[in-house]
Order: C-alpha cells, then structure tokens, then sequence
C-alpha cells in the first residue's frame, strides 16, 4: 500500500481522540523553534551572551533525551493517557515559570522541566496515534509527521509575534495553548490499555543491541547535530528582527511539512527510503556549507530550503526507527530518540563555542561533516537498515494491546 494514499484516504477521517492529541502534538512541538527568532532579544534582555542563550536548547534536549528511558517506564504503569496529561502539566508549568525568568540560569532550568513534559508527552503521543489512527500506521506516521512540521513552521511565527512585545509572551502563549491541549485530551482520548509486560528503564537500552535500530540511531545521532545547529544558531548568523527572522523560519517550517508529508512518501516509493535519506542527508550537508560561507541572502535562502531536507529525513528516520527492528514501538522510539536527542543537546551548545574559537563560518562546516557522516553510517550499514517490510507482504502485529498494520 502506498503510504501516502492511505494518509489520503484515512489521514483527515480520525477519531476525535487523535485529532486532540494531534493537535497538542502541533504545540509541543511549536515549544522548540518558539525561542528561534527571540534568541537575541533573550540575550538582550537578560544580558547574556549567544552560548549562554544557546543553553536554552541545551538543557531542553539534555533532559528530553535522558528522560526518553522514562516514558515507556511511566507509560507502562500509568497508562498513556495519564503520562499524555502529566507531560503537559509539566510543559504548562514551566513554560509559565519561564516567562517569570530574571536571569539567564533560571530560564535555562525552567526549559529543563519543560524538556521532561515534552519527553512524556511527545514519546507517547506517537504511540497513541500510531494505535488509534484510522488507515493503519503510515496514515499515523504521516498525521504525526504533520503535526510535526505545522508546529516546527508555527512556532517561530508564534515566536516572531509574542516576542517583537516581549520576549517573555511566547513562554505564556504556549503555557496557554498546552493548557488548551490538556483539556481536549482530558475530554476526547479515552484510557489507553496497558500493556501485558511492563517496560524497564532499561528496555530501550536493550532495544539498541538491534543492529539495525542502532545504525538508525546513530546515524540520526550525527543528522540531528546538523538539524540543531540550523535551528539554533542561525538566527544570530542573520541577526534580524523577531518578525523577520520568523517569517524565515517559517518559510523553512512550511518547506519542512510539505516535504516530509507529501514529497518524501513519493520519493521514497520511487528509490527506496536508504537511497532517499543518503541523497538527502548530502544535499543538506551541501546547503549548511552555502548557509555558512555565503552571503546575508544566501543564508537566508539556505536556511528555507534547509527545510525540504529536513523535512524528508524526518519521516525517514522515523519509519526507520519503529519499523527497523521487532521491538515494540514505543521501546524503539525510547532507545532511537535517548540517542539522538544527545546531538541535539550538543550542537547548540557546541556552535557559538567553536564560533568563539574560530570565527562564524566553522561551525556550518562542522554541521556539514556530521550530515555526511550521517549519510555515511546509511551506506556502510544499508543491510542492517533494510526494512524487512519493504520485502514481505502487508503483516500485522499486536503491540501494547492495540493491532497496527505495517503497510
């Protein structure tokens, strides 16, 4: 089945359930490119400096990929919908206190909890569209991928409009709109059944002897250095008002869902997922290396079409991730996302230090290296990559007591 027309002929027919937790999706992830187009106006307004700032995304991604052993743990016990509401508690909690913030130490902690709710919540949400979509899981994967790209293309307008007032209205915007998302989800999604076996901490960990699965995460491990340093850094490479350097990044969000919803289930069909993610991870290397060297209009344009790449990878790797190896899925999720989100942490740290201890230009050389490398680990580990459902027929299995089809 092709995925693309089982999210045609499923994707907009879902359950209010899913739709609910969709849309919280959308909002949790405006939550990461919300500080985009805000970052010198944060520095300003607290007297910090870019790698001070930088922290933000840091501290974020720090505990997000740490408490990534948590969710399934949580999830396993509680329930899905339970882990769903404590992780927008928390992500309304401390989106709230980080609108209070009087230092830069402080905001910095307070994006930490809102790392820990946005790991509860985000891990979970794909789990339960994956169970509770209509059209099997590529319709799921493609409605969350959706939910992925509005919020990524969303959140810097959000930004840019909140924060040319104050910098400190975004945090309140999203502590509002994922109040909003507690409520629909409280009232729409019913209990999730728990699973028959309860995960460990350590599942996801044990997940990653898969070959496979861990190739994947690897090699996204180096991609999402190079997807972070774009997001993070860049917007003091341009050094544009709120309202611009929104309207950049939202030029790059739209790129970014049209490409992973509806151009790379195409592509893929075509050439193959491997084929499509090493090409794509090469031209993104390409881009980054143009983004760092040219000129002001060619970091700007760079920066856009960054997103068609990113866009792509995105869906591939997340096919990847939960199809590559017999873990369940959401401990494979668990196990690929703790890896990754390592990098994510890394490199918005990483980039305004090697600026200061070489000039602007190096650290998109340094993205460049790890998208390559990322391409890469693809070429030299294709066999363990291969998707064992692009060989067999359509197979259906039961996981976390809900059946998914592998389409």
């Amino acid at each position: 089945m092709d995925p693309l027309d089982a999210g045609a002929g499923g994707i907009l027919r879902q359950p209010k359930a899913v739709w609910a937790t969709a849309g919280a999706s959308v909002v949790a992830f405006m939550g990461i490119g919300l500080v985009d187009p805000i970052l010198p106006s944060i520095a300003q307004g607290l007297h910090a400096t870019p790698s001070q700032v930088s922290l933000l995304f840091t501290s974020y991604f720090l505990i997000t990929a740490v408490a990534m052993l948590l969710t399934g743990f949580v999830s396993s016990r509680i329930g899905g919908k339970k882990t769903l509401l404590l992780g927008l508690a928390f992500v309304v909690v401390f989106a709230g206190l980080a609108g209070t913030s009087g230092t830069v130490g402080q905001l910095v902690g307070f994006r930490a909890g809102w790392g820990l709710g946005n790991a509860l919540f985000v891990s979970t949400a794909l789990a339960v569209i994956v169970g509770a979509a209509a059209g099997g899981s590529a319709a799921a994967i493609l409605l969350y991928e959706s939910a992925l790209g509005l919020g990524m293309a969303c959140g810097p307008l959000l930004g840019a409009v909140l924060g040319n007032v104050s910098w400190r209205y975004p945090f309140f915007g999203t502590a509002t709109l994922m109040a909003i998302g507690f409520l629909c989800i409280t009232a729409f999604l019913k209990e999730q059944p728990k699973p028959a076996r309860k995960t460990s901490v350590l599942d996801p960990l044990k997940a990653l002897g898969h070959g496979g699965l861990a190739s994947a995460a690897i090699s996204a491990f180096f991609y999402n250095y190079t997807f972070f340093t774009v997001l993070a850094f860049t917007p003091f490479v341009l050094d544009m008002t709120p309202y611009r350097s929104g309207a950049v990044f939202f030029a790059w969000g739209v790129l970014l869902a049209v490409f992973s919803v509806l151009v790379a289930p195409r592509m893929q069909k075509r050439f193959g997922s491997l084929k499509v993610l090493g090409g794509s991870l090469v031209l993104l290397a390409a881009d980054v290396l143009v983004l760092g060297y040219g000129d002001h209009t060619a970091a700007i344009v760079c920066t856009i079409l960054s997103g068609a790449f990113i866009g792509v990878n995105n869906t591939v790797y997340t096919e990847l991730a939960l199809g590559v190896s017999d873990a369940p899925r959401p401990v494979a999720s668990a196990g690929y996302n703790f890896v990754r989100w390592f990098a994510a942490a890394a490199a918005p740290y990483f980039a305004p230090k090697i600026e200061e201890w070489t000039d602007i230009h190096v650290p998109f050389a340094v993205a460049a290296v790890t998208a390559l490398l990322g391409a890469l680990v693809v070429g030299v580990r294709r066999r363990a990559l291969t998707h064992e459902a692009e060989e067999l027929a359509p197979r259906h299995a039961t996981e976390d007591g809900v059946t998914v089809f592998a389409d």
